[in-house]
């Protein structure tokens, strides 16, 4: 049985994105790896040679009364086969599959655990990525068509350094062939 081989970043819903990012890489000595201002997502790293994010920030907490903090909870896992056995025994055990998506540098299936947080388990692809993207993917597809949609994603995004942008940001995370 596969298990996850620990911790890949935690996402948080912030009311003050530019702060934030201030705060992560100012005052702690992150480095912004992706970045997408249209739509209110920046991601973290402190060593973006080791990991591409450990922090996501996303516009969308409302006050600071509000509990609504944690936009994700991510862990990795060893394989895409590992990432399969996890989609397919969520969904056998009854658990809600938000969608599961490439995002050039990761495949990942988002989910809500027993007590509706969103979680994503993750396989890292190897192509890095800078851009924050995700399309829909099935990974019951033969590895070579998974590797061949991944592989058309990063060549449209491979060209964006760490930090960097598209000429025109997109206004939705998924973007087209």
């Amino acid at each position: 049985m596969p298990r996850v081989t620990g911790l890949g970043h935690i996402g948080l819903y912030v009311r003050d994105l530019e702060r934030m990012v201030g705060f992560y890489r100012d005052v702690l000595g992150m480095q912004v790896t992706k970045q997408n201002w249209r739509m209110g997502i920046v991601f973290l790293s402190a060593d973006p040679e080791a990991v591409d994010h450990e922090i996501a920030l996303m516009r969308g907490r409302p006050s600071a009364d509000d509990p609504h903090l944690i936009q994700q909870i991510s862990m990795r896992a060893a394989s895409l086969d590992d990432l399969r056995a996890f989609h397919r025994r969520l969904r056998a055990e009854g658990y809600r599959i938000e969608t599961v998506v490439n995002h050039a540098s990761a495949i990942g299936c988002y989910f809500l655990d027993p007590e509706g947080n969103r979680t994503e388990v993750f396989w890292v692809t190897g192509r890095p990525s800078w851009v924050p993207v995700a399309n829909p993917i099935d990974i019951e597809q033969p590895d070579e068509v998974v590797l061949a949609e991944v592989d058309r994603l990063w060549e449209q995004v491979r060209h964006v350094p760490v930090g960097g942008t598209m000429a025109e940001e997109p206004a939705a995370l998924q973007i087209g062939p």
